[in-house]
């Protein structure tokens, strides 16, 4: 299975791909805080590698539209998005109770632009699921989403707003089934407890698990009611490496495809199941996570890639630069061009990092054992469910996405048809714990206060 699918491989001799990709200049200036490991800096890096390395012009490059109250309120409940819209440093000491109603203080703090920040990479995705849903592109790219732990009404590692869930409810306008994906070291929970429900959505998440964030995704997790075998969980052990990753992942998604067969997939590439994150505790190569785009993008099937954790920057903007160019079907040179931030990349300024010797805890027997027990799991879906739309909602209008547009976006935002799971308990989470030095030029690209932006104060109803 090492090419999969039904194209030709992906790499320098792939078929090319129609890419569309939302980056807005603002996103690396956003500061969770000192000490912090999440930094939107990440993204400032990851779009300087594309530019030097001339990816840029083989794609149409779009800036996100921000998300606006009643999209976001598609998913999240109205007085969540409303505290997030309302709260500021300054104002924060007051409401100390809501802050710890929705989990917004520790893992997830309150800075400066927040809300903004969350409606520019919101934004990216659902524009990323309208594009494809209008088949204007083939691989939408949004490396500043993939926030997997937002939930319903809280902040939950690092992640405030949904926006893998939001751009998959767009994409179930148009297709029956949307498949979501998720190679992060920590578990998807938040978008698999969203559709743990429903036979429409798939969610595969291939994780640590033990004693680490969030605590959830264990292989008995299959999803519940009209959802049983739709969720799908691969827990595994530190030390995982390349070889042994994608004698999962490849037999497993391919399975997947032909059982569940997806109008479209969400790919969450969270780069901190690289080796040497500072947070993770994998060892992949960079060339061994972008297997899996690779592999999920040669099944010719509409595919929205995001970006989600990576702690150690300059190999998160290594990572998703190379992706990019195998989202594009183009290999890129090992050496680095040299652009604004070449330092970080110093003392061998390549594009490919190699792992490290630390040890793989993942057995074979292990490995075979997770392996066959999700073969037979998926083996108990004769074929993919038959989902009858009625009064399927129109397309979404979709204006131009750059800087220099005109027009608001005017996308159709009915209450979905699809049933949310709210009734779920909550396992009892963990904090996400960094644990060592702060990386070089942590404090570039501290935003400044901004005004308030204009934003539609009427959210629709949350989906119940």
């Amino acid at each position: 299975m090492d090419t999969g699918g039904n194209s030709l491989p992906s790499g320098a001799d792939g078929v090319k791909r129609k890419v569309s990709y939302f980056y807005d200049p603002e996103v690396g200036n956003y500061y969770y805080g000192q000490g912090h490991p999440m930094k939107p800096h990440r993204m400032r890096m990851t779009h300087a590698l594309l530019a030097h390395y001339g990816l840029l012009q083989h794609m149409h490059v779009l800036k996100p539209n921000p998300a606006r109250d009643k999209d976001l309120c598609r998913f999240h409940a109205d007085d969540y998005i409303s505290f997030l819209r309302s709260i500021t440093p300054e104002t924060q000491q007051e409401q100390l109770r809501q802050l710890k109603r929705f989990n917004v203080g520790e893992d997830c703090p309150v800075f400066d632009g927040l809300y903004s920040f969350c409606q520019t990479y919101a934004g990216g995705s659902v524009g990323g699921a309208v594009k494809l849903n209008h088949g204007h592109c083939d691989i939408a790219v949004n490396w500043a989403g993939g926030l997997h732990h937002a939930k319903k009404c809280e902040a939950s590692g690092f992640c405030y707003v949904n926006d893998i869930v939001l751009a998959i409810l767009e994409l179930l306008k148009v297709h029956e089934r949307v498949l979501y994906v998720d190679i992060d070291i920590h578990h998807g929970d938040g978008v698999e407890e969203a559709f743990y429900t429903t036979d429409r959505v798939m969610t595969v998440s291939f994780h640590k698990f033990g004693d680490y964030f969030p605590g959830t995704g264990d292989v008995r997790d299959i999803g519940y009611g009209k959802g049983k075998y739709y969720s799908l969980n691969v827990p595994l052990d530190d030390g995982i490496d390349d070889e042994s990753y994608q004698s999962l992942f490849k037999p497993i998604m391919g399975k997947v495809m032909e059982v569940f067969k997806p109008g479209a997939v969400v790919l969450q590439c969270g780069a901190d199941s690289l080796s040497g994150d500072r947070l993770g505790c994998f060892n992949l190569s960079i060339k061994g996570h972008a297997e899996c785009v690779k592999f999920m993008r040669s099944f010719n099937v509409p595919l929205l890639l995001l970006g989600g954790g990576g702690y150690t920057i300059r190999n998160v903007a290594r990572c998703w630069c190379y992706e990019t160019g195998v989202a594009l079907g183009i290999e890129l040179d090992d050496k680095m061009p040299q652009h604004e931030y070449y330092e970080y990349f110093g003392p061998d300024y390549t594009l490919h990092v190699a792992p490290s010797n630390m040890e793989n805890k993942n057995s074979r027997h292990l490995l075979e054992e997770i392996r066959s027990k999700l073969l037979e799991n998926l083996s108990s879906l004769q074929h993919a469910p038959s989902v009858p739309f009625q009064e399927r909602p129109p397309d979404s209008e979709m204006p131009e996405m750059q800087e220099d547009r005109d027009g608001e976006d005017e996308r159709y935002d009915p209450d979905s048809d699809m049933d949310l799971d709210d009734e779920r308990k909550p396992l009892p989470g963990r904090v996400k714990s960094e644990f060592s030095e702060p990386e070089p030029k942590d404090m570039d690209g501290v935003k400044e206060d901004e005004p308030n932006r204009e934003v539609d104060l009427k959210c629709s109803e949350p989906l119940a």
